[in-house]
């Protein structure tokens, strides 16, 4: 259901200066009226200097123009100033300030509209190997993607989360074979102890039989022989690689569900999915121009990139010997996701390295016709988890490390610091807090960085108490908790909009205020961390207003008017740390 929200104290004020302009020079009636935040007053609007020079009239005269006709008769601007060269310095009334407060602790959804009502987004992340473990390297991917999903989702948008497996190809015909040789090698979830996985024992069972590949011939006819198999539909072949996928899906769901991301089964849409899709595929490329024999091949040349050869970068949509790859099915897919989804949005959330091969998939799919400038298209890249000698993250023997070891570690450190500072905490409480608080500690630190950047994982910073990190977060939201609780379940919600705001109380009111802008940001720039780092501010202005503005020892009615102001960040750090796919708990 759409909701049109509550209007932001910055837009109100950004239409009171808006329409200010218009009346004091019409013929400027479209300008920005370039309204922030400011450190000398609650907003600053920079408008008169870019249209000064547009008008002929110096900054200053026309900042006080614009000054003297913005219209304060609805009560939300108590005063405006000119400074310096036509700097408009903006301040609201206090009951303009707790009426803000009201209308959003009121509010199920605080007043956040839902901007995306009526788009379809389809998000591809995570997209782990059937038979292979989750490593460092599918952690970005996952979080990043599930973010943004839980943004677009709570501003309305109808997302469909599309995890693309890595279910299907040639190492399945020699995995396929290698486990009907060696039926001595367990593998299913029941005949393994609980410390090795279904999946790391088909990886393991992977690697051996690549090996016997390698060095057998035999077996090597023998497994291009079960793909050719695989590929034809053999029911015993695929029987057997029904039972794979199975079982490698366990092993997701369950890295999934201590991750706490929203990716079920039902969004699982493998390369095998796309199959019976492929010859329509190439064939309409072909039919339309946009795809071209070469050598046997079917390939898309690009008309807008070249390769190291200075020849046209190349899509290979069907290989000589009429099979398919990568590039295909990601062919397949785009195509699918827009004709039979109808997505309005599409993002591909992967490394950075792989952002040449969706230009190339993205231009291929223009041409085509099947991607109009009415869809929105995005690669969301990211950087690399680097490793504490600033090189790709990796065991100390070099290898790539399990996703479920880093979280081990992170759950670990936490466990100790809060088992030192809560002593009298239970084991079943200790175990649970340490759980969300360094599960929340790995997300946090990955979805505060710019996701375009490279950062080192850290496992002894990000599960500190203090500073930028998840655990800080979690922490202030259990200590607005507390005051709840202390103030009891029956005390007052109303506000009265008639009380002075201090200066603590103020500026906690405007970042709260800002919130609705931060998600609308994050769902344009996808950049998750713009999120993260608000929460931060929300925290540090919360502790400054803890500091200077007692809460329940106060005379009514500041006493409910400051409950009221607690209820609302915590609601806000609850929701937004949520959006981020971390834990808020109660109590830490």
């Amino acid at each position: 259901m759409s909701s049109a929200g509550v209007v932001p104290l910055l837009g109100r004020v950004a239409t009171a200066v808006s329409e200010a302009i218009a009346r004091v020079r019409p013929e400027t009636a479209d300008a920005d009226p370039v309204v922030r935040r400011s450190d000398r007053a609650d907003y600053q609007s920079n408008a008169a200097l870019p249209l000064a020079k547009r008008v002929g009239m110096s900054p200053a005269q026309l900042g006080a123009d614009i000054a003297a006709g913005i219209d304060r008769t609805d009560g939300v601007i108590a005063d405006v100033q000119v400074s310096g060269p036509g700097f408009l310095n903006i301040n609201l009334s206090d009951s303009a300030v707790w009426t803000a407060v009201a209308e959003r602790v009121a509010d199920e959804r605080l007043g956040i509209p839902t901007t995306e009502d009526g788009r379809r987004v389809v998000i591809d992340y995570s997209a782990p190997n059937v038979a292979k473990e989750m490593h460092v390297g599918h952690l970005r991917t996952t979080i990043i993607g599930d973010s943004l999903a839980r943004v677009f989702g709570f501003l309305g948008a109808d997302v469909i989360r599309a995890n693309h497996l890595g279910d299907w190809g040639t190492q399945f015909g020699m995995l396929i074979q290698y486990i009907d040789e060696h039926p001595e090698s367990p593998w299913h979830t029941d005949e393994l102890d609980d410390e090795t996985s279904s999946v790391s024992a088909l990886d393991s069972l992977y690697k051996a039989a690549r090996a016997q590949f390698d060095a057998d011939s035999g077996f090597a006819d023998r497994a291009r022989n079960r793909v050719v198999a695989l590929q034809a539909g053999d029911p015993d072949t695929v029987a057997r690689w029904r039972e794979i996928v199975a079982e490698s899906e366990k092993a997701f769901g369950a890295i999934y569900d201590r991750l706490g991301v929203l990716l079920t089964p039902d969004d699982y849409a493998g390369e095998s999915f796309y199959n019976d899709q492929l010859v329509d595929t190439v064939t309409e490329l072909v039919d339309k121009g946009v795809a071209v024999d070469s050598e046997g091949a079917i390939v898309v040349l690009s008309e807008q990139v070249n390769g190291p050869d200075d020849k046209p970068a190349v899509l290979m949509a069907r290989k000589r010997d009429g099979g398919y790859g990568y590039d295909s099915t990601d062919l397949a897919t785009i195509r699918y996701r827009i004709a039979t989804l109808h997505a309005d949005r599409l993002l591909y959330v992967t490394d950075s390295r792989q952002s040449l091969h969706f230009q190339l998939i993205f231009e291929a799919a223009r041409r085509v016709g099947w991607l109009t400038d009415a869809i929105q298209v995005d690669h969301v890249a990211y950087g690399t988890i680097l490793g504490p000698d600033g090189k790709p993250f990796k065991t100390r023997a070099g290898g790539t490390v399990r996703l479920m070891d880093l979280l081990d570690e992170a759950v670990a450190r936490v466990r100790a610091v809060v088992a030192e500072k809560n002593p009298d905490l239970s084991p079943a409480e200790l175990d649970t807090i340490a759980e969300q608080a360094g599960i929340g500690a790995v997300k946090y630190a990955d979805l505060s960085t710019s996701r375009v950047k490279d950062y080192t994982f850290d496992a002894v910073r990000m599960t500190s108490l203090n500073g930028n990190t998840g655990v800080y977060l979690q922490y202030a939201h259990a200590r607005v908790c507390s005051i709840l609780r202390k103030a009891g379940a029956g005390v007052r919600s109303t506000v009265d909009i008639s009380v002075p705001v201090e200066p603590a109380e103020r500026e906690l009111v405007l970042v709260l205020d800002g919130y609705g802008s931060v998600l609308d940001e994050v769902a344009e720039t996808l950049e998750p961390h713009r999120l993260a780092g608000y929460l931060y501010d929300l925290a540090r202005a919360y502790t400054a207003f803890y500091d200077s503005c007692p809460v329940l020892t106060a005379d009514e009615p500041i006493r409910s008017n400051r409950i009221a102001l607690c209820r609302l960040t915590a609601r806000t750090l609850e929701l937004g740390l949520g959006q981020l796919g971390i834990a808020a708990p109660q109590r830490m």
